[in-house]
């Protein structure tokens, strides 16, 4: 073989090495810093940040209160509240009909849970977070139109402490 074909060969096999070759073959890559030497350490500082979430899952009543036979009215109502709040809840219930009276409001005990008598209605508590299922019972006296089902009554606010 004379010496000028010789290089123009190698190139031809490389050339054809390379189109034989894997097109997706894997790599491998190294990445040197300096710093395997030194001893390197990192710090790293996560904050996780839930909101505040204070929700009202199920308000469940009767949309009518029917009269009992001496005239008297009363219903249930059921009351599902969920809070992660540090310091708790506060439902408030009032009457929106001005022209009911007698109102008494009652609730099974409930750790964690308590009810008080404010000016214009009843005010439940609790001073801690969680999920919170109250079954709260009406009584009313008789209402002016005594034979005739009433619309539900009651107003009910949600405030954080």
């Amino acid at each position: 073989m004379s010496p000028s074909i010789r290089p123009a060969l190698v190139t031809a096999l490389t050339a054809l090495g390379l189109l034989l070759a894997p097109v997706n073959g894997l790599s491998e890559s190294v990445v040197v810093t300096g710093s395997e030497s030194r001893g390197a350490s990192a710090t790293l500082n996560f904050r996780i940040v839930i909101p505040p979430v204070m929700r009202v899952l199920e308000n469940s009543h009767p949309l009518q209160i029917d009269p009992e036979a001496d005239g008297s009215l009363s219903a249930q109502q059921r009351l599902v509240v969920m809070s992660n709040m540090k310091r708790g809840f506060c439902v408030t219930l009032r009457l929106a009909d001005p022209a009911l009276d007698d109102w008494q409001l009652t609730t099974a005990p409930q750790s964690g849970v308590q009810l008080s008598p404010v000016a214009d209605g009843y005010r439940l508590c609790s001073n801690r977070p969680g999920r919170y299922t109250l079954l709260l019972q009406h009584q009313f006296g008789s209402s002016p139109a005594s034979s005739n089902a009433l619309n539900w009554p009651i107003q009910t606010d949600l405030t954080a402490i």
